[in-house]
């Protein structure tokens, strides 16, 4: 059956089910405190929450191992799509809202506001370190002699799909954080339009140079076989196009939302002094 995971994993089930739990209740609670929370930020969460779901630990994952191209579609899928979707939906205070109140909820809280986690997570998502890191892992995962070994190996194969998942949650959220910029003094929205050009560019390069790379950059996928009977070099043609042109729509999207959240900004400061 295609939801039934190909290579069982207890990390996806607690993520997604602790996730999925949490926002639920988040849901619930915020609704009884008479603060619902809109129905468009719902189908937001729970269609990245799907997407993400769908090609890490169902029937997907396994043409994602034998496909280089649908690879690719499992990798724009959790570095972008879904992560985007996810961030998009602001789901942080819904998900705080469902952990039950207690003990542990405060012992959390304390955790994560503390200096231990603050300070890395700021070196981590200062935005050109954030940046660097989101196209650098994006290349270093398509590089050809570290693609074979991560394909070849579980573990780096779990480690290379999830530190693509959170790393596009990381990122994301700088870009989409909806707070002010001035107010909760978080990257300007300017600022955040030429960081995802910093990172859009050098994927298309890549996009494009797997297009027209002559050679067989992946031959794992020779030696362990393919799902389906495709040439090499239009599996690795097909792969190369979606590294290269999906990303790039989708930058171009969330720089359509970031200009408008500056222009609504923008009218919000002319209209106060008068």
């Amino acid at each position: 059956m295609y939801l039934l995971p190909y290579e069982f994993s207890w990390l996806a089930v607690v993520f997604f089910g602790g996730t999925g739990l949490l926002f639920v209740r988040g849901q619930r609670v915020l609704a009884q405190a008479g603060t619902p929370l809109p129905g468009w930020r719902i189908a937001l969460f729970w269609l990245g929450f799907v997407l993400a779901y769908s090609v890490m630990h169902t029937q997907f994952d396994y043409f994602a191992q034998f496909m280089f191209f649908i690879h690719r579609i499992q990798h724009l899928v959790l570095h972008h799509l879904a992560a985007i979707l996810l961030m998009a939906s602001n789901p942080w205070k819904v998900l705080s809202a469902g952990f039950p109140e207690g003990r542990t909820k405060h012992i959390v809280a304390r955790a994560l506001s503390s200096r231990v986690i603050q300070i890395p997570y700021r070196i981590i998502q200062f935005p050109p370190l954030a940046g660097f890191i989101f196209v650098g892992l994006i290349f270093f995962w398509l590089m050809p002699e570290v693609h074979f070994k991560a394909m070849l190996s579980q573990p780096l194969y779990l480690v290379m799909n999830w530190s693509m998942f959170l790393d596009g949650i990381l990122f994301w959220w700088l870009i989409l954080d909806p707070r002010s910029p001035v107010r909760a003094k978080t990257l300007s929205f300017g600022k955040r339009i030429i960081v995802i050009w910093f990172v859009t560019v050098p994927q298309l390069g890549l996009g494009a140079y797997i297009v027209t790379s002559p050679a067989n950059l992946y031959d794992i996928y020779d030696l362990c076989g393919r799902a389906w009977p495709i040439a090499p070099h239009d599996d690795q043609v097909l792969g190369g196009v979606l590294t290269w042109i999906p990303p790039g729509m989708m930058g171009v999207l969330v720089m359509v939302v970031l200009l408008r959240r500056m222009l609504h900004q923008s009218e919000q400061t002319k209209v106060r002094p008068a």
